[in-house]
């Protein structure tokens, strides 16, 4: 996971979203929702994404505040919660 992290915060670079120009573009969207997984991946992986990809993590806090997206994106708690109903489920402790 890590190096898939690595790997997106790679072609990030030192723009501020992924399309460039100062504004979300599709690969933004396409990713974005997966910022509410990366406290899971955080607690379930014992790295920290802030750590490993700092730029990937200041993307996904500006992606964040961003009216439309906030209001779409699950709490990263839920998830977390969620992933453990999972692991119930089907038995994965």
């Amino acid at each position: 996971m890590v190096e898939i992290l690595r790997t997106l915060e790679a072609e990030l670079g030192d723009r501020e979203f992924f399309g460039g120009g100062g504004r979300l573009g599709f690969v933004d969207v396409a990713l974005v929702p997966f910022t509410a997984w990366f406290y899971s991946y955080e607690k379930y992986g014992e790295f920290s994404v802030e750590e490993v990809c700092p730029k990937l993590a200041a993307w996904a806090r500006r992606c964040g505040q961003i009216d439309t997206v906030a209001k779409h994106l699950h709490p990263p708690e839920k998830v977390y919660d969620f992933i453990g109903v999972l692991k119930k489920k089907y038995g994965v402790e």
